[in-house]
């Protein structure tokens, strides 16, 4: 029995090669939307750093969020720009395992992350008075270090689990790339320790987060229904809808790949899926967070015209 980890084959990542017309189009627009996130992106993280103004905790939490969004999707869109390029869809064991891990790791650091950004939108509104005082320097730098440690931890222990697991001779993922739920599929064994163990994580970076993130508006709701100026409540729903849009998105996608069982879902489904939370949603955080904001929309204004003053 051949393991993941002894092979020295590569593997076929079948991607979309079955309809050749669909994937010259998600070629296209994979590509667009991976330029868009490192520009976007990476203009948060420059604005955020660069503008006095937005030297506030939800700032430093969104330049992070920047950060692990880039890194995801270049984990993914370059292999899989190359791979739909090529004739042969093949791609080394040592790059699939590789992906694996990164992929993984930022995907669970991003669950986490939202899960904190949450909690920083409810001390601004439901404690304005005391803001500065409880997210002080020392705990967002914390918080954002918890966010980026727990995901390396789940992807040291996730996937050093699927790598074991003897694969028979099967080389062909029926995938965009290399994750979890696929190479589980496609074990020749039984893989019910693997998908209670994937289970347990995703409740854990799932579930739990979300739980937070849902406990946190309800106490944001409760306390934006208290103020009494219609301009101060919009306001307030102003600075949470974007999150929480985010928060949708990203999850919801999530969600639907991992809390179902391994062997489950539809030939395309699931590629569509993940193509959403690696490719689309790391595109709309940027979109979403600076169309919606008052403040980033103005620090980027002052920038791009002091540089072209200078």
């Amino acid at each position: 029995e051949e393991s993941i980890n002894s092979s020295e084959k590569g593997f076929f990542l079948l991607g979309f090669a079955d309809d050749p017309q669909l994937e010259r189009i998600l070629f296209v627009i994979i590509l667009l939307f991976y330029i868009l996130n490192i520009l976007g992106n990476t203009a948060i993280i420059l604005v955020s750093c660069l503008a006095p103004k937005l030297h506030a905790p939800m700032y430093f939490f969104l330049s992070n969020l920047s950060c692990v969004d880039i890194c995801f999707t270049t984990s993914v869109a370059p292999q899989l720009l190359v791979t739909m390029n090529k004739k042969e869809k093949n791609m080394s064991y040592s790059g699939c395992v590789a992906q694996l891990y990164v992929a993984m790791g930022l995907g669970s650091s991003e669950c986490i992350l939202l899960a904190v950004m949450a909690y920083d939108r409810y001390a601004a509104v439901c404690q304005p008075l005391q803001y500065t005082t409880i997210m002080h320097p020392q705990l967002c730098a914390f918080l954002a270090g918890i966010a980026w440690l727990s995901g390396l931890i789940t992807s040291l222990i996730q996937c050093s689990l699927t790598v074991q697991l003897p694969l028979c001779g099967h080389r062909k993922l029926d995938h965009i790339f290399c994750e979890v739920p696929v190479l589980i599929k496609l074990a020749c064994v039984d893989t019910t320790f693997n998908e209670v163990e994937l289970f347990v994580a995703s409740v854990i970076f799932l579930i739990v987060p979300v739980s937070l993130i849902l406990i946190s508006y309800g106490f944001i709701t409760k306390a934006v229904l208290r103020i009494k100026s219609a301009a101060g409540c919009w306001k307030a729903f102003g600075t949470c809808s974007s999150h929480l849009i985010v928060v949708i998105i990203f999850y919801g996608s999530i969600i639907f790949m991992y809390l179902q069982p391994a062997k489950s879902s539809s030939k395309n489904q699931g590629k569509f899926v993940s193509l959403f939370y690696t490719i689309v949603t790391p595109v709309l955080n940027p979109i979403i967070y600076t169309l919606r904001n008052k403040d980033v929309k103005g620090a980027l204004r002052t920038l791009v015209m002091r540089n072209v003053l200078v």
